[in-house]
């Protein structure tokens, strides 16, 4: 969100289990690093063959014949299974696809009569649940007003990774709706999957609202992920989770079949490991899709391997502006960020700090209005997408839905999001147009062009995020401890978040965003960054941080 958590509520401030196919629900300072993993031991699982297995690894394994995709979707399946409904409970599973090993075996045998289609053939990724899949498994949103919803055709996400011989492993939990309900609101909770869990400490958040993206790459659930994003539902997920994550430019990826909110902001994107496994699977979901018409700028400007732009070296000579403005970060994300800055120094950057944003255009009500008209229009099209026999069929009728159902739809939070959406008029509304204008302008040509172009930068450095709270139902999320999502997600810009490191045992993420279509310029960056540092350490499903 902006992330989205923190984007309501400084809007508002500023006035305006799951079993396998069921539903489930290098050292620094003391106080840093080296803390990572510290706290009260949880139930800790066993050795796991695929263990921040690649997708280069899993493909070598495949080819040599050591592995097949079969085996490799029975590890994940096992895997999710002692994980995610037991053990530690995550919880990031709502359900998994009961054709997934069927699909295995297929494209096991396509590989050995006609060799595979590309880097995908046989990778199981997994998909947030809020991106339409034709087949067994429903699409919901987490809400139980669509549970049953078997969506008319793929998402066109969904399609182009079966066209590249992926495998869609199951759907994941997030926050309902995309945390777009109530304004005192947990991420990772969803009535359908219950409340997903940070695998760091099992009693901090998991951000959202792709939280269940968050968790299960980072516990190595799956190969890949992927999340959406609004405004930084997949920036704060990856930073919160200790992994990587890619909020496209909007058009790169098409969102025609994926729940809504807003047509200004939305996007799908890869949420992994690794920058490489990311930058693998973003380049065969692109392509222009007459569903979306967002997409027909994106020719020219997409390509279908963004793996040819990584390079070890790609920080030498990169001019990065350090953006230092964000309100809300503590010391120690601070301290963690000077650390990251000399690395990126070290690396042969060139830095200009502090290279900072007005933040007036995304720290107020106005974007939070923009949402509001734009959800109930998207959302009243996405259901009728749905055809006559959909659940719900308006968003009406969802509000309705959770009033009668109250007792398991809202026993946490309300849905003040939803009955404010409602209440908004028409897209041709004065007070709409007006804001979508100012804020797009204020965050694409008087915010990140401009001060890219007054410093001639290849890319905004910031934190994504502070670390994960403790998930509380009663007072719903702390919106503080900073975010710099807000500018990147207005624009409809990249951006990507690489682990920057731990404070006191939880991860943080660093965020590399620029202009439109900059893809392949902040890739360079954010891997150079990566391979200069390796900051990515897996989980211990610790219970607490003591």
């Amino acid at each position: 969100m902006i992330d989205r958590r923190r984007f309501i509520g400084t809007s508002i401030a500023g006035g305006a289990a799951a079993a396998l196919g069921t539903t489930a629900c290098t050292p620094d300072s003391p106080t840093r690093e080296s803390d990572a993993g510290a706290g009260a031991a949880g139930t800790q699982p066993g050795a796991f063959e695929l263990d921040e297995a690649t997708v280069a690894d899993l493909q070598a394994a495949m080819e040599s014949g050591e592995r097949t995709a079969r085996s490799i979707t029975e590890l994940y399946l096992e895997r999710i299974a002692a994980l995610d409904g037991q053990g530690p409970e995550l919880r990031s599973v709502i359900e998994t696809n009961p054709e997934a090993l069927d699909i295995a075996d297929q494209l096991d045998q396509e590989r050995q009569t006609s060799g595979p289609r590309g880097p995908l053939h046989g990778i199981p990724v997994a998909l947030k649940d809020n991106l339409d899949t034709h087949d067994q498994m429903t699409t919901t949103a987490g809400s139980l007003a669509l549970e049953g919803s078997i969506p008319p055709q793929d998402s066109f996400v969904a399609q182009r990774l079966r066209e590249a011989g992926a495998i869609i492993l199951g759907k994941l939990n997030m926050s309902e709706w995309a945390y777009f309900r109530g304004e005192r609101a947990t991420s990772g909770w969803s009535a359908r999957g219950g409340q997903c869990r940070n695998p760091y400490a099992l009693d901090r958040n998991p951000c959202g609202s792709s939280s269940g993206s968050g968790v299960a790459a980072a516990a190595n659930l799956s190969a890949l992920t992927v999340g959406t994003e609004t405004g930084g539902s997949i920036m704060c997920p990856s930073s919160t989770n200790g992994i990587v994550g890619i909020k496209p430019t909007v058009g790169l990826w098409s969102r025609s079949g994926i729940i809504p909110i807003s047509h200004s902001q939305d996007t799908a994107g890869p949420m992994c490991r690794t920058v490489r496994d990311a930058a693998v699977l973003l380049g065969p979901v692109t392509g222009v899709d007459p569903r979306d018409p967002a997409t027909a700028a994106s020719e020219g400007n997409a390509h279908t391997d963004y793996a040819q732009f990584l390079d070890a070296g790609g920080l030498q000579g990169a001019r990065v502006g350090v953006a230092r403005s964000f309100p809300g970060f503590s010391p120690d994300v601070l301290a963690v960020l000077d650390e990251a800055v000399a690395a990126m120094r070290d690396a042969g950057a060139v830095l200009v700090d502090p290279a900072n944003l007005p933040n007036a255009a995304w720290n107020d009500a106005q974007p939070l209005l923009v949402l509001e008209y734009e959800f109930k229009a998207n959302l009243n099209a996405y259901l009728a997408s749905l055809g006559p026999d959909a659940p719900v069929k308006t968003l009406a009728e969802v509000i309705e839905f959770n009033e009668r159902n109250a007792d398991v739809e809202m026993p946490h939070f309300g849905q003040e999001r939803l009955i404010a959406s409602e209440a908004r008029g028409p897209l041709t509304d004065q007070a709409y147009l007006d804001a979508v204008r100012a804020i797009q302008r204020g965050n694409r040509e008087d915010g990140i062009d401009a001060l890219m172009a007054e410093h001639n930068l290849d890319a905004i450095v910031a934190p994504t995020r502070g670390p994960g709270w403790k998930t509380d139902h009663i007072l719903g999320d702390s919106l503080g401890g900073g975010s710099s999502a807000g500018p990147a997600a207005i624009a409809g810009y990249p951006d990507i978040t690489v682990p920057m490191g731990f404070v006191s045992g939880l991860p943080v993420g660093v965020s590399f965003f620029g202009r439109r279509w900059s893809e392949p310029v902040l890739l360079r960056i954010a891997y150079a960054y990566e391979q200069a540092t390796n900051h990515r350490a897996a989980p211990t499903f610790a219970e607490t941080l003591g």
